[in-house]
């Protein structure tokens, strides 16, 4: 185990199952989710700075909604048109209407009459194409402006969501950069891109689908009842009877739904990082032979999201046909009643067809709210994930005014330091250390004595509980984060390199460095010497995993990295572990020229790599137990000396 990984075990652990290695665990206790209501209102709040945008949304929708509702009331007069043409054909010319009504009622046919009574009629004549032909032309018009308008809103609304969606991101990626590291220490990576993946674009495709049919469902109704009233307020009484029972099936479903929803979204987390985790580790895997049993958890968490997951959608998807199995009944109802009134002169036929177009209209836009509750849950599942991001605890903010060094030498200083990861596990107590400029001072001691820790606290990756880190006398603490950073160069074991050219990862150390200065750093590091033999030198892509160089290589551009920074400190992790014998040796002679004016912090489990450091430090359980040169060390036959003893005893049996 590396010494970065031991010194990580004396951290807090993450949540059972978040963590682990590629056969961690990942069966997760279930997370109380947040109440949908605030949740809701809190994503429907980030549309707030688009409110003048929404209006506009709202005013377009109200101009689509109108021409469509008018449709179906003109299309009734066409109908009208159509049947008093052709009733009007059957009856004699020559004669007026009511002497047409009047004589049905003298001949015993009363149910003939009230039904030509509620007509417009012209006995002899046909149907009024001139008429006919003005009505559906209307009719065209309104569809058109309808269909533009509601294109509009739609274009508009786009724009919105798409702004909303682009200000959370950016507010995710700021909050990432204000999170400390043991937030990150805590959650699998995994786990963490799926909340800045998967449940944004969740959340834009539910906000994106349901606030355009919300607005527009909820103006129809609102339009197509105000018709239906004029039309007929019995018929339109007949048709209101869908809304409480809308309200409560929506409202039962819903309910069930939403728990199964925010459990698809955990699931479907998890299972990311579970395979993240599973790909990042893929060649130990095959080297333990461990596909079985990773294709097992696979499968168990797989299940566990399928199961989620179909519920979630099996029970939301019960709203659409039990609205739509009311609407059919309303509809019968109507069609039954409207039809009597006809017969009786109350409304005449194209206001019965009318009106049932509207009784569609309108049960269709609550079949619709009501099937928008599987989109809304899943949304807000998703959203209360983005939102527990969001409301993690940062790190404390920088000073405000932050000191700055006076003059840049590299002198550090711990006086009285105490950490602990966890407040029932202390590991660093009262440390004392004084690190002069130019110095290189050597860190050794076993598996999880603390070594990474001492260098996270001079990063400022963890806050030190008790006492005080000074660089040229000023305390850390009241300086920002980034200018005690900029002050410091860090070569970590795990190498990190992004995909872009070798010149932009050297670059990255410091992105104003000059050709010569990018040359001068990798000659110095010994990168100039196989970049050289690539066919593209300087200019050859890597990937982001830098799988088309070797390990050493790898390590040694990240030592190019941080010489090209010019660090006052220079901290190096075992950053020479992956390195050949032979490159090591011409990395050390580098190193002992570029740290002449800085102080550098070295971290080795090869005590042979420090043996010419000035000063020495041996830490057991968070202490530092010894310090001195070299040969001081092993003179006073101490820890120290039994270190150095067993490192070369073993090499010596296994020689033998």
């Amino acid at each position: 185990m590396s010494d970065s990984e031991s010194d990580h075990a004396d951290k807090p652990a993450a949540r059972p199952g978040r963590g682990g290695g590629p056969f961690g665990g990942m069966n997760l206790p279930a997370e109380k989710s947040l109440n949908f209501g605030p949740s809701a209102k809190r994503l429907l709040g980030k549309l707030r700075p688009e409110r003048l945008w929404m209006a506009l949304v709202l005013l377009l929708a109200v101009v689509s909604v109108t021409f469509s509702v008018l449709g179906p009331k003109l299309l009734g007069q066409g109908t009208n048109l159509i049947f008093a043409g052709a009733v009007s054909k059957t009856l004699p010319a020559g004669v007026t209407q009511a002497q047409v009504i009047a004589g049905l009622r003298a001949d015993g046919k009363g149910q003939q009459a009230d039904l030509l009574s509620g007509m417009t009629l012209t006995p002899g004549h046909g149907i009024d194409f001139v008429a006919l032909s003005n009505v559906l032309l209307w009719v065209m018009v309104l569809y058109v402006f309808a269909s533009v308008f509601g294109w509009l809103q739609a274009y508009v609304l786009n724009g919105v969501v798409q702004r909303t969606i682009y200000r959370l991101r950016e507010e995710i990626e700021a909050k990432i950069n204000r999170l400390p590291l043991r937030y990150f220490d805590s959650k699998p990576r995994g786990e963490l891109l799926s909340r800045v993946t998967n449940d944004v674009d969740n959340i834009s495709q539910s906000l994106q689908q349901t606030l355009s049919q919300a607005v527009t469902s909820l103006l129809t109704v609102v339009g197509v009842i105000v018709m239906m009233f004029i039309l007929s307020p019995l018929l339109a009484l007949i048709a209101l009877v869908t809304v409480p029972l809308t309200l409560v099936i929506t409202a039962v479903i819903a309910k069930r739904s939403q728990k199964l929803f925010v459990a698809q979204w955990k699931h479907t987390g998890e299972l990311n990082g579970q395979i993240e985790e599973t790909f990042t580790g893929h060649a130990l895997v095959k080297v333990f032979g461990r596909q079985r049993e990773v294709d097992a958890r696979f499968a168990a968490k797989n299940d566990e999201l399928f199961e989620a997951s179909f519920g979630a959608q099996f029970i939301s998807g019960m709203i659409m046909p039990a609205l739509t199995f009311i609407g059919n009944l309303v509809y019968v109802a109507i069609a039954v009643v409207g039809g009597l009134q006809v017969a009786s002169g109350v409304m005449q036929i194209g206001d019965v067809q009318a009106f049932i177009q509207y009784s569609r209209q309108f049960t269709q836009p609550l079949a619709q709210l009501g099937s928008m509750a599987n989109l809304l849950q899943s949304g807000v599942a998703s959203a209360e994930r983005v939102f527990e991001l969001l409301d993690a605890d940062e790190q404390s903010p920088d000073p405000e005014p932050a000191e700055t060094p006076s003059e840049t030498r590299g002198r550090l200083v711990f006086d009285e330091v105490s950490f602990s990861y966890s407040p029932d596990k202390p590991l660093i107590h009262n440390l004392n250390l004084v690190a002069e400029p130019g110095q290189t001072v050597a860190i050794v001691g076993p598996t999880g004595a603390g070594k990474t820790t001492l260098v996270n606290l001079m990063m400022r990756f963890y806050e030190i509980d008790s006492g005080t880190i000074t660089l040229d006398g000023t305390d850390v603490s009241l300086m920002t984060r980034d200018d005690l950073r900029s002050r410091l160069g860090m070569v970590l074991q795990d190498t990190w390199l992004f995909g872009g050219t070798i010149r932009d990862n050297i670059a990255y150390g410091r992105p104003d460095a000059t050709e010569d200065e990018i040359l001068d750093a990798a000659t110095a590091t010994y990168v100039d010497r196989f970049v050289r033999t690539l066919p593209d030198g300087y200019d050859t892509v890597l990937d982001d995993e830098g799988a088309n160089v070797s390990a050493g290589e790898k390590q040694l551009l990240t030592i190019a990295r941080a010489f090209l920074a010019k660090p006052s400190v220079l901290i190096l992790d075992e950053a020479t572990s992956s390195v050949d014998t032979r490159t090591e040796v011409l990395v050390q002679k580098a190193m002992s020229a570029l740290r002449a004016d800085r102080t550098s912090f070295v971290i080795a489990h090869r005590l042979s790599t420090i043996r010419e450091a000035d000063l020495i430090l041996v830490m057991e359980s968070g202490d530092i137990v010894e310090q001195g040169t070299h040969a001081q060390l092993l003179a006073a036959e101490g820890a120290y000396f039994d270190l150095y003893n067993a490192q070369f005893a073993a090499a010596v049996t296994d020689e033998v």
